[in-house]
Order: C-alpha cells, then sequence, then structure tokens
C-alpha cells in the first residue's frame, strides 16, 4: 500500500527548516541546497512544494506574520479595551526567545523584500492592516468617541508601529533577552501617553 503523504504538513516542515536556517545563519543560509539537506528531502522533491527560493521566503514570511497575528488574537478584544490595546502592543514585541527569533527572521525577509517587489507588497499592506487595527484598539482604549483615524490615533498607532520594529531590531543585538524590561517599560510608557 503506498504511503500517503501529508502535504500541507510537508510545506510547514519547509517552511519550518526555512525559518531556523535564517535565524542561525541569516537570509543567506536559507539556500535551496541547505533547505533539502536540513529538511531530508531528496533534490527534487523541494521544488515539488517551492518552485524557488522566493517562493519559500514568502511563504516563510508569511507564516511568522501569521504567528504574530495568532498571538494578537489570542488576546480577547471584547475585553476591557486597555488591556486588549496592551496584549497587542506586547505581542508584537521580542518579549521572550521565541518572538526573538522570530523578529530576526522577518529582519532578514525585510532586507530580502527591498529587492523583491511581491514580498514588498506583502510587507507594506501587512503594515497598512497592522495600523489599522492599532488604530482601532487604541481609539477604543482611548474612550473619547474618536474615530479610528483620527489624527492623534493614527499618530500613536504609528508610534507604536516604530517602537515595535525598533525593539525587534535592537533584539537582534541582544538575543539573550536582556532588553525585555526595557521593552516593557516602552509599553507602560506609551500606555500613559494613550490614556492623556
Amino acid at each position: 500500500m503506498p504511503k500517503i503523504i501529508d502535504h500541507d504538513q510537508r510545506r510547514r516542515e519547509i517552511i519550518a527548516v526555512a525559518k531556523k536556517l535564517i535565524i542561525q545563519g541569516g537570509f543567506e543560509a536559507a539556500t535551496m541546497r541547505s533547505i533539502v539537506a536540513e529538511a531530508g528531502f531528496a533534490n527534487g522533491a523541494l521544488k515539488r512544494y517551492f518552485p524557488s527560493k522566493d517562493s519559500i521566503v514568502a511563504a516563510t514570511f508569511q507564516s511568522v506574520l501569521a504567528e504574530m497575528g495568532q498571538r494578537i488574537a489570542e488576546g480577547d478584544p471584547t475585553s476591557d479595551p486597555v488591556q486588549a490595546l496592551r496584549h497587542h502592543l506586547e505581542s508584537t514585541l521580542p518579549l521572550d526567545t521565541y518572538r526573538i527569533e522570530s523578529g530576526r527572521v522577518l529582519l532578514a525577509l525585510w532586507e530580502h523584500s527591498v529587492a523583491n517587489e511581491e514580498l514588498a507588497a506583502l510587507y507594506r499592506r501587512h503594515l497598512r492592516d497592522w495600523r489599522a487595527l492599532l488604530a482601532e484598539r487604541i481609539a477604543a482604549a482611548r474612550g473619547r468617541d474618536e474615530p479610528a483615524d483620527a489624527p492623534e490615533v493614527i499618530q500613536l498607532a504609528g508610534e507604536a508601529i516604530n517602537m515595535s520594529i525598533g525593539a525587534n531590531i535592537t533584539s537582534l543585538m541582544f538575543p539573550d533577552g536582556s532588553l525585555i524590561p526595557e521593552f516593557r517599560a516602552y509599553v507602560d510608557r506609551l500606555m500613559r501617553r494613550i490614556a492623556d
């Protein structure tokens, strides 16, 4: 009887290998050859799932963004809007080893997306969606009946995104997590500003 192969699981395994290689050695380490070797597939098997390195990169990028989205969604948005916003902000910061490593992958992929318009468009769409969701959460947390597109709300959402990106970049130099208390303090200061 022929072995039944779960192709979706194989794709997830390939993405996990690509992510691991990027964490260990940066974007350049995730070559088609190294992915095949690490995953234990035959040379031609990888092309069945991903025809090119760019397709693996795009899938890895989407996987890391989806993981971030899942962390954000785990906070109950119907609960206290202030706590929902805090959860949202903390979900995007490198506050544990897993998120530090995920940030490392995203930064490597962002750099690659500069020369790849398809990836750049994907990330720009992610940034727009992220800003819109944050603006909604900020407006709700402020409790002033402001629309999510009010200038001050949009400005605060932009600051929150820049704080997150900056923290992820900085954590590359301190992968031991020694800056986690500082990142938590960023959230505390931003939450106070939002409440003012």
